[in-house]
């Protein structure tokens, strides 16, 4: 009798640790390249909030550069070098206009190279147009730019801005723009995260967590989950 709860009693610890061991996630070590529209809210922060622990994000962002400007003047490539990544997100402005898309399609290009060779995903974050230019007329023009660019890459496709439109569908008058027309609002930040931590993580966007009232964070899921059908 002792024997046989002894051995029950040992099943009972391999079950839980197993089960502990098996629910336990594996990390993504993420780099984000790009610019204030990747530091706006810290989108880095909430990506990996979000992910409940299964990324680990670090940026590279200051204001107002380009892919370009980050191969060799921010300490990007210094950072992509630093350590074992596994994904590395490359965001530029909108690059609506044509040299704007070829200049965004031939740095994700060569970053792409560079990621592949460090071991890591590249992976192209899709934004969205200012609003002062239309953001009905402009926001094509964002999609087959950051389409592109992916493509010819070979990258993931990080759709958030498509999630924004699919939003707005929804609910028209949803704050994703914040104060200044072009920058995210804490809303916007959060359904770009929403978009990465999914598809980086392989995870049904119904089965994230939202810090928003239920109406919300339902119309967000709905939202992202859109966009990466698309």
């Amino acid at each position: 009798m002792r024997r046989t709860l002894a051995v029950a009693g040992a099943l009972l610890v391999a079950l839980v640790w197993g089960g502990s061991l098996a629910a336990a996630p594996p990390q993504l070590h993420v780099l984000f390249v790009g610019n204030s529209l990747t530091a706006a809210n810290d989108l880095p922060g909430v990506v990996a909030s979000l992910s409940r622990g299964r990324i680990e994000a670090r940026a590279v962002a200051p204001g107002g550069v380009s892919l370009e400007d980050h191969w060799t003047l921010t300490g990007a490539r210094d950072a992509l070098e630093s350590q074992s990544w596994d994904v590395v997100v490359l965001q530029q402005g909108p690059s609506t206009l044509p040299e704007s898309a070829a200049n965004l399609r031939e740095w994700a290009m060569r970053w792409a190279d560079a990621i592949r060779a460090r071991g890591a995903r590249p992976a192209v974050y899709e934004v969205w147009p200012d609003s002062a230019f239309g953001v009905r007329l402009a926001f094509p023009a964002v999609i087959r730019s950051y389409r592109a660019a992916a493509i010819a890459s070979r990258s993931v496709l990080l759709p958030a801005g498509e999630a924004w439109q699919a939003a707005w569908r929804r609910t028209p008058r949803l704050g994703l723009y914040g104060p200044d027309g072009f920058h995210p609002s804490r809303l916007g930040t959060t359904l770009a995260a929403l978009v990465m931590v999914a598809r980086l993580t392989s995870t049904p966007p119904s089965r994230i967590a939202l810090p928003y009232p239920a109406k919300t964070a339902a119309l967000l899921h709905a939202a992202a989950a859109e966009a990466l059908r698309s």
